[in-house]
């Protein structure tokens, strides 16, 4: 929907390489925006280096070229085990793209796990850009919907794109009831109980890091290092990889199945867990006996 309300049919996005555009949307860009994506390899921290950002911008007046029409930062970025993007990179790029009249969209499904893992206001993550989504049910615990939010222009094309998409539903009040909740300051509210996934995340992770048979996860979440470095844990992801190859990796997860653990099959042969809403302290060490008896199972 943002995509569509941003960019006109043969425009083109930027995009990190490893984002959630290129890689989890089943091309829709192409297929029903009719946009083209020029990717540019995002750091190890999640973030598109800003000249390499720039240098992706067409020439406009080039008949030959697509013309650039929106920059994507995916906060948080999933591939990089979930790496906050800070205000301040925000800022920087906003400034260097000014003079081409850019506009910034934030994919932020996991927005708010950005903001408690950097101690700053969502105001303050999302002031530079034109638009963001967050999702309401990833961390935040509503059970469906996602928000999506811009000036009102923006809105007003984002509406049509929702409804030629057949996004309308009379129905919507009951899920932004919940979403309410959940965003709420009172107890009721779950953005700051997020620190708590962090918190569980960290020690699923230095757990895992001690057992034999786990490692790096490699590539951009863990470029440096043999073995799951903690310490690229900052909110509720933990990514690593079993030693084995990907024979190992299934025979390992369905032994955690069986346990009661679902842990999910991720990119460049890695695994994923994810700590939530419901899982509490108690629960990470569950999960982490699970794990062991199952590394051992897998073997």
């Amino acid at each position: 929907v943002s995509v569509m309300a941003h960019v006109p049919r043969g425009g083109e996005i930027i995009t990190p390489a490893e984002g959630h555009i290129p890689n989890d949307e089943a091309a829709n860009y192409a297929v029903v925006a009719g946009a083209g994506l020029r990717p540019v390899h995002e750091l190890p921290n999640g973030e598109m280096p800003i000249d390499a950002v720039v240098d992706a911008i067409q020439d406009a007046s080039d008949p030959h070229s697509a013309i650039t029409s929106l920059v994507v930062v995916e906060n948080c970025h999933a591939h990089t085990f979930s790496r906050p993007i800070s205000s301040a990179y925000m800022k920087e790029l906003r400034a260097a793209l000014k003079p081409t009249g850019v506009p910034i969209h934030v994919d932020g499904a996991r927005l708010f796990n950005a903001v408690v893992a950097l101690n700053v206001s969502v105001r303050d993550l999302v002031k530079d850009a034109e638009s963001a989504t967050f999702c309401l049910s990833k961390g935040l615990a509503a059970p469906i919907g996602s928000v999506v939010v811009g000036k009102k222009e923006f809105i007003a094309k984002a509406r049509r794109a929702r409804k030629l998409l057949g996004g309308g539903m009379r129905q919507v009040g009951i899920l932004a009831a919940a979403g309410l909740v959940a965003l709420s300051d009172g107890p009721e509210g779950t953005v700051k109980r997020l620190a708590e996934d962090h918190v569980n995340a960290r020690v699923l992770a230095e757990a895992l890091t001690s057992m034999k048979g786990v490692i790096s996860p490699g590539h951009n979440a863990q470029p440096e290092g043999d073995r799951l470095d903690p310490n690229r844990v900052v909110t509720n992801f933990v990514i690593f990889k079993i030693e084995g190859g990907l024979k190992r990796r299934g025979k390992f997860l369905d032994e955690l199945e069986k346990r009661g653990v679902l842990m999910v099959a991720y990119t460049h042969g890695q695994i994923r867990a994810v700590t939530h809403y419901g899982i509490d302290a108690a629960d990470i060490q569950k999960v982490i006996k699970a794990s062991s008896e199952a590394l051992a199972a897998s073997a």
